[in-house]
């Protein structure tokens, strides 16, 4: 498995992942800025996600869904915030409603994603910061620890492609 750990911090109200690559910085950048090979990894296997709407800039709009076993639909939202390819992504991120558009503006979490050289590979940090202790447990109990954990699993198979 591709992350080497995972930190939930509540005095700091973040939840953290850092993972290694066997790929250079610029090929790891590319599973997040290309929206078809973000589809092959974003999710937990078995609730894939589809980008329907992908702005990859400052102020851009990401509209998706996951699609459960069941065929159930969670869509969410991101808002991008800051791009610095090849080294650091930044987005707000929420839930969203069946039109794409964000349930509860106020309850979102900040992503923070740098990626670093380290020796041949790639080092990827990804920090989630939560409004509020409540929100972090929640979402702790909705399973983002694990998920997120299954989802970092799928990367190393993009990278091979």
């Amino acid at each position: 498995m591709t992350v080497v750990s995972s930190v939930k911090d509540l005095d700091k109200l973040t939840m953290t992942f850092v993972a290694e690559f066997a790929a250079p910085v610029d090929r790891v950048w590319q599973v997040w800025a290309d929206p078809r090979k973000l589809e092959r990894w974003w999710g937990p296997p078995t609730w894939p996600a589809t980008f329907e709407r992908f702005e990859f800039e400052p102020g851009g709009q990401v509209r998706y869904h996951m699609t459960g076993p069941d065929g159930t639909k969670a869509r969410a939202w991101w808002t991008i915030t800051a791009v610095e390819a090849p080294h650091r992504l930044e987005f707000d991120d929420g839930f969203a409603d069946d039109n794409g558009e964000p349930v509860d503006p106020k309850d979102i979490t900040h992503g923070v994603v740098t990626l670093e050289a380290n020796g041949a590979g790639t080092r990827m940090t990804t920090v989630s910061t939560f409004v509020s202790a409540e929100q972090l447990e929640r979402m702790a109990a909705m399973g983002m620890e694990e998920g997120m954990r299954l989802a970092m699993g799928q990367i190393d198979i993009v990278l091979k492609e």
